[in-house]
């Protein structure tokens, strides 16, 4: 067992886990299901929208050419020659010094290349006083140029959001290939762990971490499974381990990652698998476990919450774009430091924080406080290489929550 705890890169941990990723099977669902969901396919549409060149604006449709010099002192007259009704595609042309009343929406009239709000018109009986030029295209819509036959609407990797599903309606698509979400198992351990229910006891603490787990799965896309609380008892953990081997794409294991005598969750997943890591130079999370078993990866993680937070943003959370195709798109905070932030050389920091207008404030707190997740405004990630960041010193953080 000297293999334990000798401790790797929190690069080479999600490389390992990216080795590790199978891409969940795909599914076809109705596009008023699709919310949440990653997409597998592109998206274009099934015709060109718009379908044909339209004003977006209510105005009058013109060649740009006639308005050239127009102003409010000396307006421009062209000769008014009918109107664009809506849904109805005109068949009369513009042509040198006359013009048609179109609203938005409205079918560009052969012949117009630009339409004058009316803003700057005055309609005098079947003239048309114009007092602002019009450059080629202004306030026209172009065939196509919202979505179109051969460019993606949507990309493979886009996680459905209320807005793309308008989009998804639009371009046609009744049903979407998208990928089915991870199924993830949540184990508890440890003899301390009673129910949320329950009034702790001296040595008690109520189960955090699969509820801190199942909700984190379920924001990622995935679907948790809960297995239980289980004791420290290998025989009860052996079977909880199954269990969750054959119900789920992932298993993660709460508490059990530390070097101790109790802990048997690298001796099970060695015995039943293999174990490829145990040991992160990533702070908190340091003792987290990334095995396999039937193929499958196995994450045991530090019991503190916070650290298992840390540990589920560091690594789980890329672990489930990988098998769903996710694209990930990071927002990041940006601001100066109110205070040092030290870290040791060779390993990976994450620091909660505090964003604030232009101040970024750490937010220091022991592993073991579960309140430094709901004071903080997301996390501070200080590369292996850097030995911290002086007060004053622009830095890029990152939310807990990007979507």
């Amino acid at each position: 067992m000297s293999r334990f705890l000798s401790v790797v890169s929190v690069q080479n941990a999600r490389d390992t886990l990216t080795f590790l990723a199978r891409k969940t099977a795909d599914k076809s669902v109705l596009l008023g299901d699709s919310l949440g969901l990653i997409l597998r396919k592109d998206i274009l549409s099934d015709c060109d929208i718009p379908g044909f060149n339209r004003s977006s604006v209510d105005g009058y449709a013109v060649c740009a050419s006639d308005t050239v010099g127009a102003g409010e002192s000396i307006p421009i007259m062209l000769t008014l020659i009918g109107r664009v009704g809506m849904g109805e595609e005109p068949s009369d042309p513009i042509t040198p010094g006359t013009c048609m009343y179109i609203p938005t929406g409205g079918f560009l009239p052969p012949g117009a290349d630009a339409v004058a709000m009316i803003e700057y018109c005055e309609e005098i009986g079947e003239e048309v006083l114009i007092s602002k030029p019009m450059a080629v295209g202004e306030n026209i819509v172009f065939k196509g140029e919202d979505f179109s036959t051969t460019n993606p609407a949507l990309k493979a990797g886009t996680k459905i959001s209320s807005r793309d599903m308008g989009v998804l309606a639009a371009c046609g698509a009744q049903e979407v290939i998208v990928a089915s979400p991870p199924r993830v198992a949540i184990i508890s351990t440890g003899n301390e762990i009673i129910a949320v229910h329950e009034t702790p006891k001296a040595g008690q603490i109520r189960d955090v971490n699969t509820y801190l787990c199942t909700g984190f799965i379920a924001e990622c896309g995935g679907t948790p499974i809960v297995i239980g609380t289980i004791p420290d008892e290998r025989e009860a953990l052996e079977t909880a381990i199954h269990d969750a081997v054959q119900k789920a794409d992932i298993v993660l294991i709460s508490g059990g990652s530390s070097k101790g005598e109790r802990d048997m969750c690298a001796d099970i997943i060695a015995a039943r698998g293999e174990v490829l890591i145990h040991g992160i130079a990533l702070s908190p999370g340091k003792p987290t476990i990334i095995g396999k078993i039937d193929g499958k990866p196995i994450i045991g993680l530090p019991g503190h919450p916070a650290s298992a937070y840390i540990v589920l943003i560091a690594l789980v959370r890329d672990l489930l774009y990988a098998m769903t195709g996710q694209i990930r798109s990071p927002v990041k905070l940006s601001g100066t430091l109110s205070s040092s932030v030290p870290s040791a050389k060779g390993r990976e920091d994450y620091i909660r924080i505090i964003h604030d207008g232009d101040i970024i404030t750490p937010v220091f707190g022991k592993s073991g406080l579960t309140n430094t997740l709901v004071m903080s405004d997301g996390f501070l990630c200080i590369p292996a290489d850097i030995e911290g960041y002086e007060k004053n010193t622009r830095i890029f953080a990152e939310p807990w929550s990007s979507e």
